[in-house]
């Protein structure tokens, strides 16, 4: 079998659907709210429970959430861009994943991965940076253990992430040459000071970065540092 091919999604403009809203179906809808699509439906032919039904509000503050009570149509399909099947006929997430196919429309069939066309990975997560991490089906029991031990490696690196994120438009906006860029972002990606932002040493940051970065924007760093919260 051919390995699968890792991408993040920028979901702002992309349309879900999620065909079943139980235990599983919530857990994929937990997972879309923090990266707010244009607009997630969800179809179930019961109710939500109460959990759910909290879900959906969350879900209605970051984008357009509708919930539907009644079984699927093909016509669902339409205008949408990630279709995950979450129901427990086996047989009717199939018909879904095979619909999609079709369409050529990205699918998760949660109860037979290879029926669809992406998997959903374990995501550690830690402010600004994100790992995402796959078994390829092996084992998702392995990956979601995998995922709270990246987390805990992310966590002192999220610093790192948010001043590059800080500095990155600055220097650009300099004009330098690309070579002197490239050469520029590589000094900067040094575990020194990398090092120092994990203490919360920002005096030794402070230096580091005067030392690196032409003195154009050395009157931006004190405010750069303290937007970090060090």
């Amino acid at each position: 079998m051919p390995h699968l091919y890792p991408v993040f999604l920028d979901l702002h403009t992309l349309s879900a659907l999620i065909v079943g809203f139980g235990s599983v179906g919530q857990r994929k809808l937990a997972m879309l709210v923090p990266c707010a699509p244009r607009s997630v439906r969800i179809l179930d032919t019961a109710p939500p429970a109460a959990e759910g039904q909290a879900l959906l509000e969350r879900a209605r503050s970051v984008c357009a959430c509708t919930f539907e009570s009644r079984a699927f149509d093909e016509e669902d399909l339409a205008g949408t861009s990630l279709v995950f099947t979450c129901t427990g006929d086996r047989a009717l997430n199939a018909r879904i994943a095979d619909l999609c196919a079709r369409a050529r429309i990205l699918c998760n069939c949660t109860d037979n991965p290879p029926a669809g066309t992406f998997h959903v990975p374990a995501v550690a997560r830690s402010g600004h940076l994100a790992a995402a991490l796959s078994t390829e089906g092996a084992s998702p029991a392995l990956s979601r253990r995998w995922k709270e031990e990246l987390t805990a490696w992310l966590a002192p690196r999220d610093r790192m992430a948010a001043l590059m994120g800080a500095l990155r438009p600055r220097i650009l906006a300099l004009n330098l040459p690309t070579p002197d860029n490239t050469a520029l972002f590589r000094s900067l990606s040094s575990g020194a000071l990398e090092e120092a932002l994990a203490r919360q040493d920002m005096p030794r940051a402070l230096a580091l970065l005067q030392e690196l970065l032409p003195k154009a924007l050395h009157p931006d760093l004190p405010d750069v540092l303290n937007s970090l919260n060090l």
